[in-house]
């Protein structure tokens, strides 16, 4: 009954039935009070006619909650309708809510007791404007100003109000307001009223600044001084400067500094004056800004102050301050450190700003380290360059600012004054090279971390922030580096030699300063890096030997493992260190210790891959090769290592035996290599023959899978030089394979579909996967050799392919599809009498598994697309001889295929299609194949094109429809693409049916947009179709046009852009010595 009443909106609301309601939702109610009450409020909200109920409501009722629940009310109408109400309702509502906010911020009671409630009328207002102003409320700003002066609690929320204006409109407002709406919000602040010669004051906010001026000078009310430099930190940074330079705000801001009560919004106000950035204009100003700051901050913090132990110690005002104090230099010295510079009486200033930098830097928290770390990238960046190029005085004079044409004589005065400026700040640099080293971050590389109970454990979960963090680091200690190299060694051996002396041990310690000798590999000279490095693995070596703890001779390990592994240059040129090396890290792999053996193993592979031809020539001083040495001792080296940690092993010296070019060597090393595994498999063998069961014991399962990996391990490595060791193995893994295959049938037919999650068919199938995976890493990686292809496809038809057709989906594996993928790729146009055979026994059965929805089998997906794109891109005629049916059925699953959500699967769908466009084109079947499937493919392109779940496949879809677009006017299409039954006119040509068909399609998709507007775009797609990028921005531009993806991240659509912006990158990078690590650089780093 009470519900009934309530939702009755004919005549006023029972105020003290809804306050009932409500209060069963929110505070009293059973959960089915609760649930009817819900439905009950909702039912309210969604009626269109509760809001004119809002006024009665808001002046019966006590309850907070209910005013909140009315409030609710009026901002969804307020947000959606509000410009279809009447003018008189709206008046009305506007000026209830501007009458209900001065009363209660009128009182000094009522404005602290319902402060929520004012907070809430606030937005509530705010929303209004947005709406109304400066259009329909042209007197707003006036009559707020207006009101703020009737009292200081009116006043107080006068500030907020502004301050939450400038956030909703020009902060947070983007995607609900057009750019045009928040331009003209900002021009009717700026309404131009010329008041001087060099400066256009704006009207509105003129009144806004003289009440915060008149605020702050006059009053001595906190919380009211507060609220106004926190409303003037909203404004600051898009007003217009004369309200800054040419009024008293600086000086004002200035003097309220030092007070503790106004000292971080201060200080947040200042911040902002310090970001802004026109030219040289106010530079004067500044420099007094930053002098009178400077001097002030020498009283409230003195530069002795120890930084990071006040913060850790201070209240969190305090560590506010701190941060704001690291955004405050920060911004400026961004913007302006260049007029600090040329100032020769402020010089000393700068130099003090930039070492408070320097102090809060060691502060141990994370956001603030972040602040100044960007700024040092910055700083140092700027001033590398100018080194750089300091041999070429044009771009010199760019860096520095200087527009102007050269003359003799210009050229020594330039190189001086680079050779200044880097005088000037070689002491903040010398005192940065100590932070950097000092903070240096984890690199990847290094497995090995002391968890919070300060024990050394192998890491668990890579930190991707750290990792951002340390390549930030290294980049900024790579270009310290290239300033002063012998600073920098100098301030690393130092720290080294403490360590040793025990004077500063401790693992972080010790960990920092090998990140940081680690990351500037490649930086030095070759010379002087050699006799650095000397120095260090000498002393790391020393270190571990005199060093007692297994946790600490962990670290050590992980340390002297990570320094080692970047300086491969090094190792190449001094056999013995290297020999040392990595005698030491066969140490480090019977050091039981979490993570130790794993980063000997990985180090071992990384040093491998880059000195590999050292270990096959006998060096001075030995007799025979270190591979020789090293295979004759191999069951002792890894008889400690995990299966995992042993295939790594087996990969590195693959590595090793690969550059060994004598071929009768090469082989003798790689029997003596796969001697133990091979010895095992020829038991299991010998005994499977005597009896079959053997083979399914789950022991016996996990050393066969454990061998087939080690082979893989090792094939990875040997690529065709591991012909030899498959061939031994070959058929009879194919028999263990075809016996594990029936095992794993049987046992889900039998089983059911749960039978597949059990352990001992989920190991039987690890081993026939790894068996497929060894065979298609050997074939990809074995070099081009048809009689390789000869020996090994025509036993796996049998076996492999009539096995896939055989089985049950769920005993089907994906590797299979890849495999011969793989071999199509490889062996091309040779495998085309295969083909039919192929695609008997996996396309129709692999359809059927992934075509009943978008999320099953997910490899097999991804895996027959591939397949498919390897036919269509090397053996297309046997898809040309496909029936029709079988030919629509391939269609069919490549449209499934690019609709797909899932990126990878889409990309190869749509890679497909390219494929298969251009392939077809060029057939004798052109029209043919068009006429059935071009309109079809051009509906699902632009499908996919204007639906925001595949916008990173944006690249490939522009290039299709180029294609299409290309393709009506090329000539290539002899025969109409319409179907003259149900067609009655009659075409001139198929440019010109395509583009009215393509006009209709779009208009009745995008029923916003005008027929106009859709036809300028098809047209300018054919006109630009002969030009890619003026395509892919005709159609770029239509999809925001279109607003299906507008206040969105577009960023897929620029992808191509960004690739070639990194590749841009990297080449500058590779430029720079050091700034690419070793290990990145993808060359085989010759080291005969």
């Amino acid at each position: 009954m009470a519900a009934e009443k309530l939702r009755d909106l004919s005549q006023p609301i029972d105020v003290g039935v809804l306050d009932a309601t409500v209060a069963a939702f929110f505070v009293t109610g059973s959960k089915e009070e609760r649930a009817a009450a819900d439905q009950i409020l909702r039912d309210l909200q969604a009626n269109p006619d509760m809001w004119l109920q809002v006024v009665h409501i808001l002046q019966n009722t006590k309850s907070m909650d209910t005013k909140f629940f009315a409030l609710q009310v009026l901002e969804g109408v307020i947000k959606y309708r509000w410009n279809a109400l009447p003018v008189e309702q709206r008046d009305g509502m506007k000026n209830y809510i501007s009458e209900v906010i001065v009363t209660l911020s009128g009182n000094e009671a009522s404005f602290r007791s319902e402060r929520l409630y004012v907070n809430k009328l606030n937005v509530i207002l705010v929303q209004i404007v947005k709406h109304d102003w400066p259009a329909k409320w042209t007197s707003f700003i006036p009559d707020l100003v207006a009101a703020a002066k009737t009292s200081e609690t009116i006043c107080e929320n006068c500030m907020i109000i502004l301050k939450l204006l400038s956030e909703e409109v020009f902060d947070f407002s983007r995607g609900e307001m057009t750019q045009q709406k928040i331009k003209e919000l900002k021009q009717s602040l700026n309404r131009h009223v010329k008041l001087s010669e060099n400066l256009i004051f704006s009207f509105e906010f003129k009144l806004i600044h003289e009440l915060c001026l008149y605020v702050l000078s006059a009053s001595q009310r906190q919380d009211l001084i507060r609220s106004t430099l926190s409303a003037l930190h909203a404004y600051l940074s898009w007003i217009p400067l004369g309200y800054i330079f040419e009024s008293p705000l600086l000086e004002t801001l200035l003097r309220f500094f030092p007070v503790p009560a106004y000292r971080n919004l201060t200080l947040q106000c200042l911040t902002e004056v310090a970001a802004l950035n026109f030219g040289d204009f106010y530079n004067i100003q500044y420099v007094k800004m930053y002098t009178v700051f400077i001097g002030q901050l020498q009283t409230i913090l003195p530069p002795s102050t120890n930084i990071p132990e006040a913060y850790s110690n201070g209240s969190d005002e305090e560590q506010a301050f701190i941060q704001n104090l690291a955004l405050f230099f920060t911004s400026f010295f961004k913007f302006h450190i260049r007029v600090l510079e040329s100032a020769p009486d402020i010089v000393a200033l700068l130099l003090t700003g930039l070492e408070y930098l320097i102090n809060i830097s060691y502060v141990d928290d994370t956001e603030v380290f972040k602040v100044c770390l960007d700024y040092w990238n910055s700083l140092v960046l700027e001033l590398f360059d100018a080194h750089h190029n300091s041999d070429n005085p044009a771009a010199n004079a760019n860096l520095m600012g200087l527009q102007m044409s050269f003359i003799p004589g210009m050229v020594d005065g330039l190189g001086s004054q680079v050779m200044q400026r880097r005088q000037l700040y070689s002491n903040p640099m010398s005192k940065l090279r100590g932070l950097m080293i000092s903070r240096m971050a984890k690199p990847e590389e290094v497995l090995i971390v002391e968890d919070e109970n300060g024990n050394i454990v192998r890491e668990t979960m890579k930190d991707n922030d750290v990792l951002v963090q340390y390549k930030i680091m290294r980049e900024t200690l790579i270009y310290l580096s290239h300033l002063d190299h012998d600073d920098t060694e100098k301030q690393m051996l130092k720290k080294l030699n403490k360590q040793l002396s025990g004077e500063e041990w401790a693992w972080n310690n010790l960990n920092t300063l090998c990140w940081a000798i680690g990351s500037i590999s490649g930086s030095m000279a070759e010379d002087q890096e050699n006799r650095f490095l000397v120095m260090v693995i000498r002393d790391l070596l020393n270190l571990c030997e005199i060093t007692k703890g297994k946790d600490n001779k962990a670290v050590i390990a992980s340390n002297i493992m990570y320094v080692v592994g970047q300086y491969p240059r090094f190792l190449r040129a001094h056999w013995k260190f290297l020999k040392t090396v990595v005698n030491k890290l066969f140490e480090f792999m019977h050091e039981t210790h979490p993570g130790v053996q794993d980063m000997a193993c990985d180090t071992f592979l990384k040093i491998v891959q880059k000195c590999k031809r050292k270990f096959v020539i006998v060096q001075v001083g030995e007799h025979e090769p270190f591979v020789s040495e090293l295979l004759s001792g191999l069951a002792t080296t890894v008889q400690d290592l995990e299966p995992h940690q042993i295939h790594s092993f087996y990969e590195s010296v693959g590595n090793m035996i690969q550059a060994e070019s004598d071929p009768q060597k090469r082989d003798e090393y790689l029997q003596r290599l796969m001697a133990l595994p091979n010895q095992k498999w020829a038991e299991i063998i010998g005994q499977a023959r005597q009896s079959v069961e053997f083979l399914k014991d789950p022991d016996v399962i996990r050393t066969v899978l454990n061998i087939l990996q080690t082979n893989t391990s090792a094939a990875t490595s040997l690529g065709t030089y591991f012909l030899s060791q498959i061939s031994l193995i070959f058929l009879d893994m194919l028999n263990v394979y075809r016996m594990y295959s029936e095992l794993v049938s049987t046992s889900i037919t039998s089983g059911g579909p749960y039978a597949s999650k059990t352990s001992f068919v989920k190991l039987l199938r690890s081993v026939k996967r790894e068996t497929l995976k060894l065979i298609e890493t050997f074939l990809d990686k074995a070099e081009d050799q048809s009689h390789i292809g000869k020996q090994f496809v025509p036993p796996m038809m049998e076996s492999v392919l009539c096995d896939y057709a055989r089985n049950v989906p769920d005993a089907r594996e994906s590797e299979v599809l890849s495999l011969f993928a793989t071999i199509i790729n490889k062996y091309k146009g040779t495998m085309l009498d295969d083909v039919p055979n192929i695609f008997e026994a996996v396309f129709q059965c692999t359809l059927e598994m992934i075509t009943k929805n978008f999320e099953d089998y997910p490899e097999h997906r991804l895996k027959f697309f591939s397949l498919l794109r390897a036919i269509a891109t090397f053996c297309f005629p046997a898809l040309i001889k496909l029936s029709s049916q079988q030919l629509k059925l391939v269609m069919d699953s490549i449209i499934w295929a690019f609709r797909h959500t899932e990126r990878n699967i889409a990309e190869t769908g749509l890679n497909l299609l390219l494929e298969m466009l251009k392939n077809f084109q060029q057939s004798a079947f052109c029209n043919q194949f068009f006429r059935s499937y071009f309109i079809q493919i051009e509906q699902e392109i632009f499908a996919v094109l204007t639906d925001t779940f595949h916008k990173p496949g944006f690249k490939l879809h522009v290039l299709v429809l180029q294609h299409l677009f290309c393709l009506v006017e090329s000539g290539s299409l002899t025969e109409p693409l319409w179907d003259a039954a149900t067609v009655p006119y009659p075409y001139p040509n198929n440019a010109a049916f395509v583009r009215e068909y393509t006009i209709k399609l779009l208009s009745s998709s995008f029923p916003n947009m005008t027929a106009a507007e859709v036809t300028q775009f098809v047209n300018g797609l054919y006109e630009s179709r002969n030009d890619p990028s003026e395509f892919k921005k005709n159609i770029r531009d239509f999809l925001v046009q279109s607003k299906e993806f507008s206040a969105q991240d577009n960023k897929d659509l620029y992808a191509e852009e960004a690739a070639a912006q990194r590749e841009q990158e990297r080449q500058r990078m590779l430029s720079i010595p050091g700034l690419v690590a070793p290990n990145e650089i993808q060359d085989e780093m010759v080291d005969s």
